[in-house]
C-alpha cells in the first residue's frame, strides 16, 4: 500500500541558468580584468573599519541575490587580498598564482569529484600528475607520490613512512609505547617548524628532534650531525631519520644533500628532504646542480604552489618505497571495498595519505604543465634566482645595505644599516622600514632572525617580477631608511 507522503523539491541549482551563466561571465571578466591589471594596484592595503565591521553581522537565514554578494565580494573582499599576486610581493613564500590555474580550480570544483576513491577522469589526471613530479625529481619508477594541502602535510607523510619503517615494531597496531627504543630524528637548527609540528602529531615529541647546530652558511653540518647521532646511540636511543632542507624558509640554504645521502646510508637512517623552497630547483638548467643528490631521498616534500605558481593549495609527497607509502596509510574499511568493475574498481588514492575526502587539486598542476611545459618552469625558477643575485650584487654595492646571509636561491637576507646602532635598534628600524613599505603598498618583504640577528628577508618566488621592481625595492628601503635614522 502506497504510503501517503509530502515532499517538498529543492535544489541548490540556479532557478535562471542563462542569468547563472550571465553572472558568471561577467565575474570571470572582472577577475581577469583584476590581474591583467595588478600592476597598478597597491600590494597590499589595510582594511577600514566599515568594510571590516561587515565581516561581524550574525548568519544569514534567508536568501539574498547573487549579484549582490558577488558584489560584496569585488568591494569588500578582492580589494584586501595577501597581495602575493603582485609582482612587488615578496614576502614569507609564496608564489603568485595563475590565471590558467585558477581556471582548473573553477572547472575542478564544478567537476565536483572527490579524489579519495573513485574510477574518474580526476583520479587518472591525479595519478599521472604524481607520476610527472616524481619524474621532474628523478625518482625511480617504483616510487609513489600522492597529492596534499601543502609542504608541511607532504613533510608530514614522509615522516610517518619514516616512523614506521624505523619503529621495529608494527605502529599501526601498537602506537609508539612498545618501541624498543626511542627514535630520534635530525635536522639543522634552520628546519620548517612544521617538523615540530610533526613530531608531536606523530607521538614522538618535540625532544625527538635533534636540532643541529647549522654551519657559517646555514647549512646543517655533516661533522656535527654525525657527532649528534652517535651521542644519541650511546645513550641507548635510536636514530632514524635525517631531515635535510633543500631551500631553507630563512636564507634558503641547501643542505650538502650528497654528503647527507652517504651519511644516512653508512649509518642506516631514512633520509627525509623538506623540498617545499627548493626541491623544483631540479627542473631549473642553469641552477639544478645545486640540489643534486635529492633523488637519493628516501621521501621528499614539495610545495607546488611555490615553485609552479599553482593557486593554492597543493603540495606533493613522493616516497622512494611504494609498498611502504601504502603499508602507512591504507586502512581496510568495510564501506571502501574494492570492486572488479564499476566505480570502485580502482585503487584508492586515499591509501597514501591522511584524507579520505580532498578535491581535485591535480587538474591545476596537470593542466599548467600541459600548457607551458617544464622546461618553461625550469627557465622561470633559474630567472627568480638570477634577480636575487642581481639585487645581491646591487645591495652589496650600497654602504647602508647590510647583507646578512650568502643568497643561494631567490631568497635574500638584508637590513638598512647606517651604522651606529645597536641591534635592537636596528630590528626597531628595520621593522618601522618593512611595515612602511606594506601600508603605503609599495611593496611586501618579510622579517627574520638568524643566527641571533635580525634581517628583512625577499623571497622572489614570483613570475611577474622583474628588475626594475626589484630598484624600486631598494630605492624604498634607502627613502624610509634614511627618513627614520
Amino acid at each position: 500500500m502506497a504510503r501517503d507522503v509530502t515532499c517538498t523539491s529543492e535544489t541548490l541549482d540556479p532557478v535562471d541558468w542563462e542569468h547563472a551563466r550571465q553572472l558568471a561571465h561577467r565575474m570571470v571578466d572582472d577577475a581577469i580584468d583584476d590581474l591583467r591589471d595588478i600592476r597598478d594596484r597597491p600590494v597590499w592595503q589595510a582594511m577600514p573599519d566599515p568594510v571590516r565591521a561587515a565581516f561581524g553581522t550574525p548568519v544569514p537565514h534567508e536568501p539574498q541575490p547573487l549579484d549582490n554578494i558577488c558584489a560584496e565580494v569585488k568591494a569588500n573582499i578582492r580589494p584586501y587580498r595577501m597581495g602575493n599576486v603582485h609582482p612587488r610581493f615578496w614576502m614569507w613564500y609564496m608564489g603568485s598564482s595563475n590565471l590558467t590555474g585558477a581556471l582548473a580550480d573553477f572547472l575542478a570544483a564544478m567537476d565536483g569529484s572527490n579524489l579519495g576513491a573513485g574510477s574518474t577522469g580526476a583520479s587518472l589526471v591525479d595519478r599521472q600528475t604524481t607520476d610527472w613530479i616524481r619524474e621532474m625529481m628523478g625518482f625511480p619508477a617504483t616510487a609513489s607520490g600522492t597529492l596534499v594541502n601543502g609542504g608541511s602535510m607532504a613533510n608530514i607523510v614522509g615522516l610517518m613512512a619514516a616512523r614506521n619503517h624505523m619503529a621495529g615494531v608494527d605502529l599501526r597496531q601498537t602506537g609508539v609505547a612498545p618501541m624498543p627504543q626511542p627514535l630520534r630524528f635530525y635536522a639543522s637548527d634552520q628546519v620548517h617548524a612544521c617538523h615540530d609540528k610533526a613530531m608531536n602529531l606523530l607521538g614522538l615529541g618535540r625532544q625527538s628532534l635533534t636540532r643541529a647546530p647549522s654551519d657559517a652558511a646555514f647549512r646543517l653540518d655533516p661533522a656535527k650531525l654525525l657527532a649528534a647521532i652517535q651521542a644519541d646511540r650511546a645513550r641507548g636511543l635510536r636514530p632514524a631519520c635525517v631531515i635535510a632542507t633543500a631551500g631553507t624558509t630563512n636564507t634558503g640554504s641547501i643542505d650538502p644533500l650528497p654528503e647527507i645521502a652517504d651519511l644516512c646510508a653508512q649509518e642506516g637512517l631514512w633520509l627525509h628532504v623538506d623540498g617545499c623552497v627548493g626541491a623544483l630547483v631540479a627542473i631549473a638548467p642553469q641552477n639544478r646542480h645545486l640540489v643534486a643528490g635529492i633523488d637519493r631521498a628516501d621521501s621528499l616534500a614539495l610545495d607546488l604552489h611555490k615553485g609552479l605558481h599553482a593557486p593554492f593549495d597543493v603540495g606533493c609527497a613522493l616516497l622512494r618505497d611504494r609498498r611502504q607509502h601504502r603499508q602507512t596509510f591504507a586502512e581496510d574499511a568495510e564501506y571502501l571495498q574494492k570492486t572488479a568493475r564499476g566505480i570502485a574498481s580502482a585503487e584508492l588514492l586515499s591509501d597514501y595519505n591522511l584524507d579520505t575526502s580532498r578535491g581535485f587539486r591535480a587538474l591545476k598542476v596537470w593542466m599548467m604543465l600541459k600548457e607551458h611545459g617544464v622546461a618553461k618552469f625550469g627557465r622561470l625558477i633559474d630567472q627568480a634566482i638570477t634577480q636575487a643575485r642581481y639585487l645581491d650584487s646591487v645591495f652589496a654595492a650600497d654602504p647602508q645595505i647590510e647583507r646578512m646571509a650568502p643568497t643561494v636561491v631567490d631568497i635574500l637576507c638584508f637590513r638598512f644599516n647606517p651604522g651606529g646602532l645597536a641591534e635592537d635598534a636596528l630590528r626597531a628600524l628595520n621593522v618601522e622600514i618593512m611595515v612602511q613599505m606594506q601600508e603605503t603598498g609599495i611593496a611586501a618583504v618579510s622579517d627574520t632572525t638568524i643566527h641571533g640577528r635580525h634581517s628583512l628577508r625577499v623571497a622572489i618566488c614570483n613570475h611577474r617580477t622583474t628588475l626594475a621592481d626589484l630598484d624600486a625595492l631598494r630605492a624604498e628601503v634607502l627613502r624610509i631608511g634614511n627618513i627614520l635614522r
